[in-house]
């Protein structure tokens, strides 16, 4: 479907193709996503679970680790369903409206994520260069802002992309050659000047991700400092066996993440379906594995996981 306006055609109806050029292969690509779904919802539904139902799990790594599961659930909803109704029923038809909601889903709640991700450092460095002064400094009542706080910047610099994609005529093309929606990608189907939309856009990036991953590594860089100066060997293995996790869960989210970007920019000899696939892995992987990596690397939640379904059981 198409509108006429004083520019001509604007297309508010646009077809997600899946993966281009993948496209005999859809059905077979469906199955890794279909299955980390399946493991991203019952692993961090548990995981959600496990942390409000058990009292000694109500500490300030725990409560971070909820909302990254939380912030986990609401990604790959997002994505992965679309994404499986492509694969499985040629289902790619989208609205413009739909497309622009989908898009800042996502960037909401991967921007939200990355702010989990440095709050939880910030936890990490408190915990073991503050120990005797955690429970003061890191209260409910701070853990609670510093969530608002979170949402509140994802969805404040999101939102103005609405309107610079609201703005914009969409009369070159409305075939869109990935499986979701993503600003840059929509926009340059536009005839307009979309200059304001790329350079908003890296500022998006630069002042939220990017932020974010360099205050982590500074979190990470004090901590080590901290780490290697104390007197007891044990003290030390036992502090940076407790960042371990967290370790572990940094480089899955902003490693791929970085790639892509990488690729995206400075790959243009690089095939569409790389393109399209590295971007899913960022969907995909990190939500999939968090749950993962914690239950196997935490031995709180392990216990109470085996508790859980083993009650009877010392």
């Amino acid at each position: 479907m198409a509108t006429l306006n004083h520019t001509g055609i604007s297309h508010t109806v646009f077809h997600l193709l899946g993966i281009p050029g993948l496209e005999d292969q859809h059905m077979w690509i469906s199955i890794p996503f279909f299955i980390s779904y399946v493991i991203t919802l019952l692993g961090n539904s548990l995981l959600i679970f496990i942390i409000f139902t058990k009292h000694s799990l109500h500490e300030p790594m725990y409560l971070f680790l909820c909302m990254l599961a939380g912030a986990d659930i609401v990604l790959s909803t997002c994505t992965v369903p679309q994404a499986l109704a492509i694969f499985w029923f040629h289902a790619g038809e989208i609205s413009l409206d739909r497309c622009i909601t989908q898009f800042f889903i996502i960037h909401c709640t991967f921007i939200s994520e990355s702010g989990i991700l440095l709050v939880m450092a910030f936890d990490r460095y408190i915990a073991i260069c503050y120990p005797l002064r955690y429970t003061t400094i890191l209260t409910y009542e701070l853990i609670g802002k510093i969530g608002v706080i979170i949402f509140l910047r994802s969805y404040c610099t999101i939102f103005p992309i609405i309107f610079l994609l609201k703005r914009l005529t969409f009369c070159q093309n409305n075939i869109i050659p990935h499986n979701f929606c993503e600003h840059i990608g929509l926009a340059k189907y536009a005839c307009n000047d979309i200059r304001v939309n790329i350079w908003y856009g890296l500022f998006v990036i630069m002042s939220t991700v990017v932020l974010d991953a360099l205050l982590v590594f500074v979190s990470y860089v004090l901590i080590l400092h901290a780490v290697f100066h104390m007197p007891s060997q044990d003290a030390c293995h036992k502090a940076l066996n407790t960042c371990g996790s967290h370790v572990c869960i940094i480089i899955l989210f902003y490693g791929p993440a970085i790639f892509t970007t990488l690729t995206q920019r400075f790959g243009s000899h690089i095939p569409p379906y790389i393109h399209s696939l590295l971007a899913n892995v960022c969907i995909l992987f990190p939500p999939m594995l968090n749950p993962i990596i914690y239950g196997i690397k935490t031995k709180q939640i392990q216990e109470q996981v085996a508790h859980t379904f083993f009650p009877k059981q010392k």
